[in-house]
Parts: C-alpha cells; sequence; structure tokens
C-alpha cells in the first residue's frame, strides 16, 4: 500500500514536471519566434534606409561621402546571424568611407576655424571626385543586396 502511494506521487510529480518543461519550452519558441520577427522588422528598415541613400547618391541628390558614411554604417548594423563581407563585396565604397571617416563632423566640425573647415571641404570635395565613378559603379549591387534580404 505505501509503495503503491510512493509510485502515484512519483508519476504526479514526473506529469507535472514534464508539464511544467512542456510548457516552458512553448514560451522559448514563442520568444524566438518574436526574436525573429523584430530581427526582420529591422533588416526590412535597415535595407529600405540602405536602397534609399544608394539611390539618392546616383541621382546625386545626396553628398558622396555622406551616403558612404551612411551605408556603411548601416551595412554593419545589419541584424544578418552570418553577413557576408561587404568590405570585399563593395571595396571602394568602404575605401571612400576609411579616407572620409577622419574629417571633423557635428561640434568639432563648429569648433574648427572658417579657414580648416574649407581645407576640409576641399580635401572632402578632392577624394569625392576621386571615387565617385567608382563608388556610383557599386550602387546597383548594394541596391540589389537590400531587396536580395528584404
Amino acid at each position: 500500500m505505501l509503495w503503491t502511494v510512493l509510485v502515484i506521487v512519483a508519476l504526479l510529480v514526473i506529469v507535472a514536471l514534464g508539464f511544467y518543461a512542456g510548457r516552458l519550452l512553448f514560451q522559448l519558441k514563442q520568444q524566438n519566434q518574436r526574436q525573429q520577427k523584430v530581427r526582420d522588422e529591422r533588416v526590412k528598415t535597415i535595407s529600405e534606409s540602405i536602397y534609399t541613400i544608394a539611390k539618392a547618391m546616383e541621382q546625386q541628390q545626396c553628398d558622396l561621402s555622406e551616403g558612404v558614411i551612411r551605408i556603411v554604417n548601416l551595412l554593419g548594423a545589419l541584424p544578418i546571424l552570418s553577413p557576408p563581407d561587404h568590405k570585399a563585396s563593395y571595396p571602394h565604397t568602404y575605401a571612400l568611407f576609411v579616407e572620409v571617416s577622419g574629417f571633423a563632423v557635428l561640434e568639432d566640425r563648429q569648433k574648427l576655424t572658417k579657414q580648416e573647415r574649407r581645407k576640409q571641404d576641399l580635401a572632402r570635395e578632392q577624394i569625392e571626385s576621386d571615387y565617385e565613378s567608382k563608388v556610383l559603379s557599386e550602387m546597383p549591387a548594394i541596391k540589389a543586396y537590400c531587396q536580395s534580404i528584404s
């Protein structure tokens, strides 16, 4: 009689623990689905932004250096599990990014004298003219990449 009660209690504990484990697995699955949905929405939003910037650069509605800085930063922010090597895929875009990323921006730019700002502007314009055709030739590939991931 005692063994029967112990077996029944043990079975109830096992069933309760199994139910609890199943519930936790279900909650984990739901959480993973929510995270994937958020990640997918973020990829879509970022890829649309990159596409829009690339298109604006092609239509000369956006400065080359400004567009490159934004595109490179957005490509780096894509929450993709195994991202391709964007630096190898778009070498001229990344090369221009490296060259113009050393210039002062925002508050640092405001602290410069007019002469220093003008000097930086001329240097940036020269760099942009050196890279313009090469960078613009990469924009269709960047746009195609954005369409493929969204």
